[in-house]
């Protein structure tokens, strides 16, 4: 920029800092253009802060791909004066995939890893729900409008189960679904930095994480207004429709 206009490179970011610019930082959005999205929106919000009566309220999602990665070289310990190192380059041993569900009220999570993400693989985590929930409650599932979780086969599943009740999210607002959260944190605390020799190792260090979660769970609490979302999300149409 300096070089452009023949100016000073001090003047242009005193130029930058009086206005607020910041061009060399990006931040990332999408907004949902579903035309449901404020009913689906305020549907979901209700669940979260009034649950319905004698009923579970589970976020449902699956996280595939997960990496089994192992690190060309060991990586050197934490010690005074350096941080821990590990290499740029990896070794893949394989991936999996894991259904969890998230029960809002409790914090506790159900989860089971599997090779793929089928119908057929959401079909039996939706039996693994079914089994440990206690008979005669209702199950609310807030999920995203993924292919596998409106498959022909999944709808006559949920036909034959009429306890479950499933809450579609709008289309690119899965940020609604709180078990992403979950998913962050094991992301952040056990994948991150792990080191997995094996698909077998990889499904053990997720299962620890859904154990030590579930000995100390911390119900979900939804925060957000959603006049506000609203309003933002308004507000992001109008102003993509003036850059056109």
């Amino acid at each position: 920029m300096a070089a452009l206009v023949q100016i000073s490179v001090s003047s242009v970011h005193r130029i930058w800092r009086v206005h607020g610019l910041q061009p060399h930082r990006v931040r990332q959005f999408k907004l949902s253009r579903d035309p449901e999205f404020v009913p689906e929106l305020r549907d979901i919000v209700g669940l979260y802060i009034d649950p319905p009566a004698h009923a579970m309220v589970l976020s449902v999602d699956e996280k595939s791909q997960i990496q089994a990665l192992d690190r060309a070289q060991p990586g050197l310990p934490l010690k005074p004066g350096r941080c821990g190192t590990m290499t740029h380059d990896y070794k893949r041993n394989g991936t999996t995939t894991l259904f969890a569900a998230l029960d809002v009220l409790e914090g506790k999570v159900i989860g089971r890893c599997m090779q793929r993400h089928r119908h057929q693989e959401f079909i039996r985590f939706l039996n693994a729900i079914e089994a440990e929930i206690p008979v005669g409650k209702i199950i609310h599932v807030i999920l995203d409008n993924y292919g596998s979780h409106k498959h022909p086969k999944t709808r006559a599943w949920l036909a034959r189960h009429p306890r479950f009740v499933f809450h579609y999210t709008s289309t690119s607002a899965s940020w609604l679904n709180a078990v992403e959260g979950f998913f962050a944190k094991l992301a952040k605390r056990r994948l991150k930095r792990g080191v997995f020799c094996s698909i077998v190792d990889l499904q053990a260090a997720i299962n620890r994480f859904l154990r030590e979660t579930n000995d100390d769970p911390t119900p979900f609490t939804w925060t957000a207004n959603p006049d506000k979302i609203t309003a933002a999300v308004r507000r992001g149409h109008q102003a993509l429709d003036s850059t056109h």
